[in-house]
């Protein structure tokens, strides 16, 4: 896969993004806005896991995102299961340095515009946690509309938190 925007790119991984991947997601910063499953600190070890697991599984839904031919992080759409088939979970990471360039909003229309058409999912979602006020504004930025507020259903850095859950339709459907 390879999309484009201006000077961002969404593509598939390679092996060798597991350098630049350890290296910018050995962050507190970004490992406070992502599930548990994403560890910190954040090795070596862990993005060549990371990597070779998207390889070896063959799976398609995670893609890396490049500004300016540079690797910056990754992006991805997680395909519900049973009566959620037809739904996908968007979830992202962007290297802090490249915060405030614009490269997660493209990045997100890309991938948003991809799962909607080429890959028909009726909705992609995303929950926010509700401290995470840039990625709020983003997915606004992005066409997502806020359906609701989960109370209190995250717990991360050892409090509660509630998480801000947004969504597109596929205007296909509606």
């Amino acid at each position: 896969m390879d999309l484009r925007s201006g000077d961002v790119r969404v593509r598939n991984l390679v092996k060798t993004d597991a350098t630049r991947m350890a290296i910018l997601a050995n962050n507190e910063n970004i490992s406070k806005n992502l599930r548990d499953g994403f560890p910190h600190p954040y090795s070596y070890s862990d993005a060549v896991t990371f990597v070779n697991n998207c390889l070896k599984q063959r799976l398609e839904n995670i893609f890396a995102i490049e500004y300016k031919g540079e690797y910056v992080g990754n992006i991805g759409l997680l395909a519900g299961e049973d009566v959620y088939r037809r739904s996908a979970e968007l979830g992202y990471f962007i290297g802090e340095e490249y915060w405030n360039k614009g490269i997660a909003t493209k990045a997100i229309k890309l991938i948003t515009d991809f799962g909607l058409s080429k890959l028909d999912f009726v909705r992609i979602h995303a929950g926010i946690f509700e401290y995470n006020i840039s990625s709020q504004r983003v997915m606004e930025k992005c066409g997502y509309i806020k359906e609701g507020i989960f109370k209190k259903a995250v717990f991360k850095q050892g409090k509660l938190w509630d998480e801000i859950r947004y969504a597109r339709i596929n205007t296909k459907y509606t």
